[in-house]
């Protein structure tokens, strides 16, 4: 099992969560963060913007669905057809157990 951590533009949460359903991945938790890529924010005029809004969606899957799941994201999340500075970033890591607290059941 593998947790997968998304962190994307606002504006294209709908349209990622709508892809990741409609391929059979309904089961999203979706937070309201804030922060900076390597850019360190973006200046307008003379304000500096430090901390800018994004959504991290945090999703479990199965290792044999990994590949799906960030093709789903990369392609519905990346603004423009190359992409662009804070489009987002995506972090994988090694999921060891996982409850359903309702039934008890181990596994997703």
């Amino acid at each position: 099992m593998l947790i997968i951590k998304a962190i994307i533009r606002p504006e294209r949460t709908n349209a990622v969560l709508e892809e990741l359903n409609d391929a059979g991945f309904p089961a999203v938790t979706k937070y309201d963060v804030v922060g900076r890529g390597k850019q360190q924010g973006i200046t307008a005029g003379s304000i500096h913007y430090d901390e800018i809004p994004k959504e991290m969606l945090m999703i479990a899957v199965n290792d044999e669905d990994k590949d799906d799941v960030v093709r789903i994201i990369m392609s519905n999340a990346r603004t423009g057809e190359k992409g662009n500075f804070g489009d987002g970033k995506i972090f994988i890591s090694a999921l060891d157990e996982a409850y359903t607290v309702s039934s008890g059941l181990k596994g997703l």
